[in-house]
């Protein structure tokens, strides 16, 4: 699993996948990239195109990117000589148990085949495979091209050379690399975000507040917040020079007695709150709204960046 990396295979090219391709593009790899949409290959110009100027001021390699990416006929040509394969899938079972079946018998042994499954876990897919010792999960989060996160989930039959190899080559690329010790559905961060989701919609549907406010609510204190600390270091400076024992021991005491809402799944009441939503941000086309966002995060991005570089010049 030492092999170096100069050539990846991107199977899937829907939102993910071709953020990955290009920002693996923008690290200089060649990349291959596979999927029977008809409109492939304007699907990666395109995004090519968009996602250039992220990375740019991301300080990468943005310029003649669609050189380095090359349109793959099937999944046999796109891995054969990878190093690297980020699969990107639908989110079911079975068909990534035939998929990785395929990926395990024509890409190269040094191969490293990682999948960007949302919530289910490598073992799930990999029990009857020969050569399950190089799969695991490689989670980002959307799009992975300016979120650093991605969540590393071996399988029970991953190596743990596997693992430190999925390691360097998510840091080679720029990305934050985070280890998970044991599978677990929807992994951490999908379990974060559908924990706040929940209690999300839980707030709407009881009429406590509308999905815009609600949105304020989190963009204008958590949001900010957990931009640059998480939420046990927040709660450990919460609780002033006691720490995070402090907190626990008083504030967190009150904070134990809520009872979080459980929203309903009655058809009636998920219909009020997708129209509530689509009320508030449907009048806006969806590629404004993407925009937006990615120009902010890319702000936050840069900002926590510089803060970090000028903590680091100080100290030394």
């Amino acid at each position: 699993m030492t092999h170096p990396v100069h050539t990846a295979a991107v199977i899937g090219a829907g939102t993910i996948g071709l953020s990955w391709t290009a920002l693996f593009a923008a690290h200089g790899l060649t990349v291959r990239v596979s999927d029977p949409r008809p409109d492939l290959k304007e699907a990666v110009a395109g995004a090519l195109a968009e996602f250039g100027p992220h990375l740019a001021a991301q300080g990468l390699r943005a310029e003649a990117l669609a050189d380095r990416v090359l349109l793959a006929a099937d999944i046999t040509e796109a891995v054969r000589d990878a190093d690297i394969v980020q699969e990107n899938g639908p989110e079911r079972v079975e068909f990534k148990k035939e998929l990785f079946t395929h990926l395990v018998r024509e890409a190269p042994g040094h191969a490293l085949l990682l999948s960007s499954s949302s919530a289910i876990p490598a073992t799930a897919f990999t029990t009857e495979l020969e050569d399950a010792g190089r799969v695991l999960i490689g989670h980002p989060f959307n799009p992975p091209h300016l979120l650093p996160l991605v969540e590393i989930v071996p399988g029970e039959r991953t190596t743990a050379e596997a693992v430190q190899a999925a390691v360097d080559f998510y840091t080679a690329v720029g990305r934050a690399p985070v280890v998970e010790r044991r599978e677990i559905p929807g992994f951490v961060g999908n379990r974060l975000q559908n924990a706040l989701s929940r209690e999300a919609v839980y707030l709407v549907q009881q009429g406590v507040v509308t999905p815009d406010d609600l949105d304020t609510v989190v963009t204008h204190s958590l949001g900010i917040r957990w931009a640059t600390v998480g939420p046990f270091l927040a709660s450990h400076l919460g609780g002033g020079p006691g720490g995070y024992r402090h907190m626990s021991a008083h504030i967190g005491q009150s904070m134990r007695q809520l009872a979080l809402g459980q929203p309903s799944h009655d058809p009636q009441d998920r219909e009020r709150v997708v129209q509530a939503v689509e009320k508030a941000y449907a009048s806006t086309p969806y590629t404004d709204l993407a925009e937006a966002r990615d120009r902010k995060q890319l702000a936050v991005l840069t900002a926590v960046e510089d803060t970090r570089h000028n903590q680091h010049q100080k100290e030394t």
